[in-house]
């Protein structure tokens, strides 16, 4: 009997013992999500009490020498990246003689001393942090460098760029910290995300091309060339009389001696006749009354407009191929046939074309099925256009189109009195951007796009690539990860911890 009472209460407490642990895994289980959303605020207090040549400059030990060498580099890199590039543009826009000889050298020097001076105030900075805080943390390395160094740099810069270096910069920004979310699990990607924000954007632009004063500038001219004058908002009425009064003198035959004698001069040359092929294909078939292109019909219309960005979208990827592939010319002829043949130009033409097309015979189709001309008509021609990003997919492009969208409606809910104004808010947004791109360049380049990296790279002529990431690896955003291969020679007189130390977070 008493056997069984011991048996009973070892069952008891068993029991118990088994609600507690249950109890306490669910306890954990629930504080586990929280835990992990914490993990990263809690690494930005934790740092390490490195140097800053230790950790930033390990090819020089001293923090004045390393600047002036970074920014000697800087300046002779940004010379050569602005002189021709001012150069070009003033050819161009048909500068005047005033122009070269009063403005082009002034504006040269004052966007190399901006880039110049992004590059060497960075680890200026750097070393300024290591100083007054007396040790490292996870977004002083990065973020806490570059923000004052960034913001210093684009007062320099002339306020007539500092808006398309905004743009540029929180564009990359923006797609930083996506993929940093996406590393950590926070988002998970969308398959064809880029297609569908192409998309989403090409329909809103389009909508506000359509619309009366909805666009203006260089949004409004490229798109006028994108798409053609046919797609305007609105003529005037004395434009359309002129275009049709001209339609039909084209379509009034010619008088009989003429026209003998026209017929008689072409008569057997496959030029006249492919031309009266082409002519009667154009004009004689079916054209809304609604529809502007008064020279062709709805079919040849959206046929013509894929021909001709087929070809601008072909030769503008030739183009940007010929600097890389011209040196190789003269030693490899084949490479002239790869470059013609190259798979990106048909891509980009490919993807130029499909868009006019697709737009072009959305456009004509509503106006068929509705019997009217809408503005409205142009978010649905935009929004199927835009699956022609299939061709030639681009984050980039999507993401810039993206950016330049929010700043126009932004600007357009200013007009309106929706938005408030912030004059500095380039600047600041400027400096927010490009600090979230050089935390991202220093703690996790594998999330920095490719040709920000290569471009900071030229910029301090391979100095970024220097940093002794390895120790930067216990803040867990795996730094080395590409840089598993090196490992800096530092001078043993000049640090504080011994080589081969482990390195625990404080």
């Amino acid at each position: 009997m008493t056997l069984n009472l011991n048996h009973k209460g070892a069952a008891v407490r068993f029991s118990g013992a088994c609600e507690s642990v249950r109890a306490r895994r669910s306890d954990s289980g629930e504080r586990l999500g929280h835990c992990q959303s914490s993990v990263d605020m809690a690494a930005l207090s934790k740092s390490i009490p490195h140097s800053c040549y230790e950790i930033g400059h390990t090819w020089c030990p001293s923090c004045t020498v390393a600047v002036l060498q970074v920014t000697a580099g800087a300046l002779e890199v940004s010379f050569k990246i602005y002189a021709p590039l001012y150069l070009i543009a003033a050819i161009l826009r048909r500068r005047k003689k005033d122009y070269y000889m009063k403005r082009l050298i002034p504006e040269i020097m004052q966007s190399t001393s901006f880039l110049t001076a992004n590059g060497g105030l960075y680890i200026a900075f750097f070393c300024i942090l290591r100083k007054l805080l007396g040790r490292f943390y996870s977004w002083t390395v990065g973020f806490g460098a570059a923000l004052p160094a960034s913001y210093i740099a684009i007062l320099i810069e002339r306020k007539s760029r500092r808006g398309l270096l905004t743009i540029y910069m929180a564009n990359l920004a923006t797609e930083t910290v996506f993929r940093m979310a996406v590393a950590r699990g926070i988002v998970n990607p969308l398959k064809h995300g880029e297609v569908l924000l192409f998309c989403l954007t090409a329909s809103l632009y389009m909508f506000f091309f359509r619309c009366k004063d909805g666009l203006k500038g260089f949004a409004f001219s490229a798109l006028k060339f994108i798409v053609g004058k046919e797609e305007l908002p609105t003529h005037s009425f004395q434009a359309e009389t002129a275009s049709a009064s001209r339609s039909e003198r084209a379509d009034i035959p010619a008088s009989p001696q003429r026209e003998e004698e026209r017929v008689s001069s072409r008569r057997g040359t496959i030029a006249a006749l492919t031309r009266k092929l082409l002519d009667a294909l154009c004009k004689h078939g079916p054209r809304h009354r609604c529809c502007k292109h008064y020279q062709d019909n709805c079919i040849s219309y959206c046929v013509k407009g894929f021909i001709r960005m087929f070809s601008v979208g072909y030769l503008i990827q030739c183009c940007l191929k010929v600097p890389s592939a011209f040196r190789q010319v003269f030693t490899k002829p084949s490479r002239l046939l790869s470059l013609l043949y190259n798979k990106e130009n048909f891509q980009l033409g490919a993807f130029l074309g499909s868009f006019v097309s697709i737009y072009k015979g959305t456009s004509c189709f509503l106006r068929w099925v509705r019997n009217l001309d809408d503005e409205l008509h142009a978010l649905i021609a935009g929004f199927l256009a835009g699956l022609s990003m299939f061709f030639y997919k681009s984050t980039t492009i999507s993401m810039y189109l993206f950016s330049k969208l929010v700043e126009t409606m932004y600007f357009k809910g200013i007009e309106a009195g929706r938005f408030p104004y912030f004059p500095e808010a380039d600047t600041v947004i400027y400096a927010i951007s490009t600090a979230i791109c050089f935390q991202a360049a220093v703690m996790e380049v594998q999330n920095l796009r490719p040709s920000y990296w290569k471009f900071l790279l030229r910029l301090t002529k391979g100095r970024f690539a220097q940093m002794n990431r390895k120790v930067l690896d216990v803040f867990g955003t795996e730094a080395s990860r590409h840089f598993k291969d090196f490992t800096p020679k530092l001078d043993p007189k000049h640090m504080l911890f011994p080589p081969g130390m482990d390195v625990e977070l404080s």
